[in-house]
């Protein structure tokens, strides 16, 4: 028998190379075949139930790093709710219907005008469909559990009925209306657009001063004026219908350059510059409401332009007189609703002008800028034209701009409730405050909901019309049509006619013929998904209303954050979520956008098939996601190898503890040596500080804690100086199982802690560990367990480890000036403080084992500064063939001339036939 036989080297078949991207389908398959999830499901029935309601991602297009982020940390939360004792189920959920669909087949060469609408329906359908499956795969590959043969899809008939019944409740309670006021309408997709469809982006507009002669100036001014207004889009002027002005304000007549006009009198010095006026004179001054039902003559039509009063007007830029067509503008129309002005909004749905704009129908709106001030010029009213960049909306799928533009539409109302749901804001947790202001200031200040959209790939809006053009939206109907769609989809809208789909023998005094026609316009995407706590959170048994939590990206404080809140709260009086939790957007390691034409694209399918899923779950739990986060191939390589430090420290574990059943060898706390009481209790401290940041949903933390504790506690303080007991002790030496009982509880304990967040590799681990579970997943998390002297031996190791950083400093100068090589060849000499001898000597662990020296002596000295002085020299003797130590000793023996006598001791009674053979 060989001498290096005699230690109790590490073995394990737990492999070093981890080759997740093989070794976790591997795990995916098995747990899919074991049921797993649904194991755990059931170990927690009856137990309180946590539910985070899944926002469904659009099904289009591959899955993204933004996609990655949400979906991961959902799951860390989920996993980790269900291992601490929570029925935490999660239903995946895809959005399906919408523009995006319909593009996406146009793209792919569907003439959609060549078939009817329920055929190009079914493709629209069909296409949802394979992208849910392709998704699916990825979100499966990343390792997120849930139910995935069972999502909720909002184009199913059973989602599509609760949608149905959702606006039957609004309608019922008077929240549903129709109305010609201004949207927001985008030419390009030749639709309506809510507030959450709106991006903004910098654009080049014309910026003009106009002059409106005065038609009717009450007595108080000539005819020889004009009133001066300025604005940025000149194309809203064929929709002129009145000036409004602040009734508060004064306002200047004035002769500029031998003409005579009308401009605020605060803004006089300004308007003069900008247009250029040399030679002013104030000739008398009015309030606006002096103004108030004066008329002027519109600068290139036939007609009056009223002069109105309105809170709206401000003094911050312009002319303090306000342009106002009705059919173009949100303050516009309600200035106007309240003179008795038309809606007149000479525009079609394509962004063209129509006849009652004469000379400029067929004209584009924007191509119609150029024309319209070349006319006002020849019509000598253009006192200025100029241009500036500025912040535009625009459609955020078409990245084209979108224009207000007063058409019929269906409306929710939100003032009617709004208060409500401000009250409802006010109870919900939201877990970043500022979001809370967010969507506060949102409510407050939205304007009615725009329901209706003007296409075909989505759920229908359930109305009717008599001949008489009454629209009918009854219980009754309403309770039918959804009956239908629950049965055979929302297609046999578009299949049958309106008879066919309102109840047997229906009626209606507007329809004295018994002629119906039906709604052609569907339901805003937003009210789709909008609707889930009705057709996903009340409808399935799992589940509970409200949710716990809804968690996205913050862009969805415009979005399903808010289109949920206004559904739930208008039909049941109640947010539908009890906490909301929003991340930050993916940006490259720049801090850039991700987009194809930068080439800084990262698919998270291409990282799984090089570095496995574990890789990105690890990056989801070290980013700060409340801010936008960054990725990048080399900040994976980062992550990559934390995950190898990581793995490397548990494989050291299962190494040392193959021999250890914890069962039969584990050394109660009160029988520790001091300093495995010291690494028990900093264990326990990172599985308290890890368990709150799981409630805080604060993942960063748990990534640092874990990686600091096994990078510096463990690996390079306690695993390193560990070697020396239990490669070297006898296998049931006292420090030896002291020890592994640390080890074991550690690998344990982490491997518990991980599995939310890296579960394919603590499943790994979990095979080799002697728990009663099958599977790491089917395990509670740990509980931080403190005895009573956990104070005192912090204090006593905490001292200790100042002190050590001290002497670790002495020994790399040491090594530095070539007194030693190794620390083991080290003869420390410790001029210590009364105090730290006395600390010294109260550790049961030999020192010079801690140190990793090979022999110290310990000399007591006064008046030391910071209570220690370290001189090093090199050990005298030589090396122990078994310990590596330098011992006096060694050759001395006359059985064991190669060993130091502790080594000599240990193999008489445990290797005699070691000796044997190297006599």
């Amino acid at each position: 028998m060989k001498m290096k036989d005699t230690l109790l080297l590490g073995k394990t078949k737990f492999p070093m190379k981890a080759n997740l991207p093989v070794r976790e389908q591997e795990r995916e398959k098995d747990w899919e075949e074991n049921r797993v999830y649904e194991k755990r499901q059931e170990k927690n029935a009856g137990k309180p139930t946590f539910v985070l309601h899944d926002g469904p991602p659009y099904a289009n297009g591959a899955v993204h790093m933004g996609h990655a982020l949400n979906k991961i940390s959902k799951d860390f939360i989920v996993r980790s709710k269900s291992m601490s004792g929570y029925r935490a189920p999660y239903v995946p959920g895809w959005d399906t219907h919408g523009l995006p669909i319909e593009q996406a087949l146009t793209n792919t060469g569907v003439n959609r005008k060549q078939m009817s609408l329920a055929e190009f329906r079914k493709l629209c359908e069909d296409y949802a469909w394979k992208q849910i499956d392709g998704q699916r795969t990825v979100f499966k590959r990343l390792g997120v559990n849930g139910e995935w043969d069972n999502p909720y899809v909002t184009l199913t008939p059973e989602y599509e009925e609760g949608e149905i019944r959702v606006f039957g409740k609004m309608a019922e309670k008077g929240y549903i209306y129709k109305g010609l006021k201004p949207i927001y309408w985008s030419p390009s997709s030749e639709s309506s657009l809510a507030e959450a469809e709106i991006e903004y982006k910098d654009v080049k507009s014309p910026s003009i001063y106009v002059a409106f002669p005065v038609k009717d100036g009450k007595g108080l001014l000539d005819t020889d004026t004009s009133f001066v207004i300025w604005t940025t889009t000149p194309w809203t002027l064929p929709a002129n219908l009145g000036i409004t002005v602040h009734a508060d304000f004064n306002y200047s007549q004035i002769e500029a350059d031998g003409r005579k006009f009308v401009v605020a009198t605060d803004l006089l010095e300004t308007v003069q510059n900008e247009i250029g006026w040399e030679n002013v004179s104030v000739l008398k001054e009015l309030k606006g409401s002096d103004m108030e039902y004066m008329t002027a003559q519109h600068p290139f039509y036939d007609r009056e332009s009223l002069l109105m009063v309105g809170d709206h007007v401000t003094l911050e830029a312009g002319t303090g007189l306000v342009h106002t067509a009705p059919g173009h503008g949100d303050d516009d129309y309600i200035i106007g609703k309240k003179y008795g002005l038309d809606v007149l909004s000479p525009v079609d749905d394509r962004g063209c002008y129509t006849a009652e704009a004469p000379g400029f129908e067929g004209v584009f709106y924007d191509k119609a800028n150029k024309m319209i001030t070349e006319l006002l010029e020849e019509k000598g009213q253009l006192l200025k034209l100029d241009f500036f960049e500025h912040s535009y909306p625009h459609d955020w799928r078409t990245k084209k701009p979108v224009i207000f533009r007063a058409t019929p539409q269906w409306f929710a109302s939100i003032e009617k409730f709004r208060q409500d749901i401000l009250d409802e804001i006010e109870k919900v947790d939201w877990i970043h405050p500022s979001g809370k202001v967010r969507i506060y200031n949102m409510i407050r200040d939205r304007g009615d909901w725009v329901i209706s959209r003007q296409r075909v790939w989505g759920v229908p809006l359930p109305i009717f019309y008599a001949e008489n053009g009454d629209s009918i939206i009854t219980p009754e109907t309403i309770d039918h049509v959804a009956n239908l769609i629950g049965k055979y989809g929302s297609n046999i809208w578009f299949e049958r006619d309106a008879k066919e789909l309102l109840p047997e023998g229906f009626t209606h005094p507007g329809s004295p013929n018994g002629v119906f026609t039906k709604e052609t316009d569907i339901m805003d995407v937003w009210f789709d998904s909008g609707s889930s706590h009705e057709s996903v959170l009340r409808s399935r048994e799992n589940l509970t209303f409200p949710a716990d939590m809804y968690l996205e990206g913050s862009d969805q404080y415009r979005g399903w954050f808010n289109s949920s809140l206004t559904t739930s709260v208008a039909i049941n009086g109640e947010a539908p979520y009890k906490s909301v939790l929003s991340q930050g957007f993916v940006l490259d390691g720049e801090g850039r956008k991700m987009s194809k034409s930068l080439g800084n694209t990262i698919l998270p399918e291409k990282v799984v098939k090089n570095m496995g899923a574990d890789i990105i779950r690890l990056w989801v739990s070290s980013v700060d996601y409340e801010s936008d986060v960054r990725v990048s191939d080399e900040i994976l390589k980062q992550v990559s190898e934390t995950y190898r430090k990581i793995r490397n420290t548990m494989r050291f574990l299962i190494g040392n503890t193959e021999d250890f059943d914890p069962s039969v060898n584990r050394v109660a706390y009160d029988q520790l040596r001091s300093v495995d009481k010291f690494m028990m209790i900093r264990l326990n401290q990172v599985v308290e500080t890890c368990l709150k940041a799981y409630e805080e949903y604060s993942f960063s933390t748990i990534y640092q804690t874990i990686m600091n504790f096994c990078t510096v506690e463990l690996s390079s303080f306690y695993l390193d100086f560990a070697k020396d007991v239990v490669y070297i002790e006898r296998e049931d030496d006292a420090a030896r199982r002291s020890m592994q009982t640390v080890f074991y509880d550690a690998v344990l304990n982490i491997t518990k802690l991980l599995t939310p967040i890296i579960p394919h590799t603590t499943e790994e681990i979990w095979a080799y560990l002697k728990e009663e579970e099958e599977y790491a997943q089917l395990a509670d998390l740990p509980q931080a367990v403190f005895e009573a002297d956990k104070d005192e031996v912090l204090k006593q190791w905490n001292t200790f480890m100042s002190l050590r950083h001290k002497i670790l400093k002495a020994l790399e100068e040491a090594r530095n000036e070539k007194v030693i090589g190794k620390s083991f060849e080290a003869h420390l000499h410790l001029y210590v403080s009364k105090e730290v001898k006395e600390l010294f000597e109260s550790i049961d662990t030999e020192l010079s084992q801690l140190f990793i020296v090979s022999q110290l002596d310990l000399h007591e000295e006064e008046n030391l500064e910071d209570g220690i002085r370290v001189v090093v020299e090199h050990a005298h003797g030589e090396t122990c063939e078994r310990c590596r130590a330098i011992k006096a000793e060694v050759g001395t023996i006359e059985d064991a001339p190669t060993l130091c006598e502790r080594c000599a001791d240990i193999v008489r009674s445990e290797f005699p036939e070691a000796l044997v053979e190297e006599e």
